[in-house]
C-alpha cells in the first residue's frame, strides 16, 4: 500500500513539473478577478479550481505556501491558466494591492453576503485551508474585505472547490 501511495506521488509530480512549464505560456482569461489559495493541501481542491478558474475565465490564480500540487484534477487547466507562487500572505498581498485590487477573503464566518456585495472588476479572492482557514490575521491587512456565501443547513461551510466556484460565477454574473 505504502508503495502505491509513493508512486501515484511520483506521478503527480513529473505531472505537476511538465505542466508548470507549459503554464508559463498560459494567458489570462476574460475576466480580470485572480483567485487567491491560501495553504489549500495539495491533494485535489487545487486542480479543481483551476479547473473552475479556466472554466469562468479568471485572469491568474496565486498559491501561497504551495509548490506543489496534483495538477491530473484540473483536467489540464494548469496549463492554460496562469499560476503564480507566493511563499506567503505578505507578498501575494504587496503584488496585488500594487496593481489595485480590492481583497476579499471567504470564509464562513460573518462578512458582506455575496447576495449583496457589488464586486469590482479588479477583484481578488482568498480561500483558505481547509481544515484551518487563511494564514494571516486579516486585521494586519488594511482593505481587505470579508465575504461570506449565504447558507441555509445545518452544515455551514462548503467544500473550498464548491466556494470557489460559487464566487466565481457570482463574480462573472455581475461583470
Amino acid at each position: 500500500m505504502r508503495r502505491r501511495i509513493e508512486q501515484k506521488r511520483k506521478y503527480a509530480l513529473l505531472r505537476f513539473k511538465k505542466q508548470k512549464r507549459l503554464n508559463l505560456l498560459a494567458e489570462s482569461g476574460k475576466y480580470p478577478y485572480i483567485i487567491v489559495l491560501d495553504h489549500l493541501k495539495p491533494s485535489f481542491n487545487i486542480g479543481k479550481i483551476l479547473r473552475s478558474a479556466d472554466a469562468f475565465g479568471a485572469h491568474e490564480v496565486h498559491l501561497i505556501g504551495t509548490d506543489f500540487f496534483d495538477p491530473a484534477p484540473a483536467m489540464g487547466s494548469f496549463k492554460w491558466v496562469p499560476t503564480r507562487f507566493h511563499e506567503d500572505f505578505e507578498a501575494c498581498h504587496k503584488e496585488l494591492n500594487g496593481r489595485g485590487y480590492t481583497l476579499f477573503i471567504a470564509e464562513p464566518s460573518p462578512g458582506e453576503s455575496l447576495l449583496s456585495v457589488r464586486f469590482p472588476p479588479k477583484s481578488a479572492f482568498i480561500f483558505g485551508n481547509e481544515e484551518y482557514g487563511i494564514s494571516f490575521d486579516k486585521d494586519d491587512y488594511e482593505g481587505t474585505r470579508l465575504l461570506n456565501i449565504p447558507q441555509f443547513g445545518k452544515v455551514h461551510s462548503l467544500n473550498v472547490s464548491i466556494a470557489a466556484s460559487v464566487v466565481m460565477y457570482e463574480y462573472v454574473r455581475q461583470q
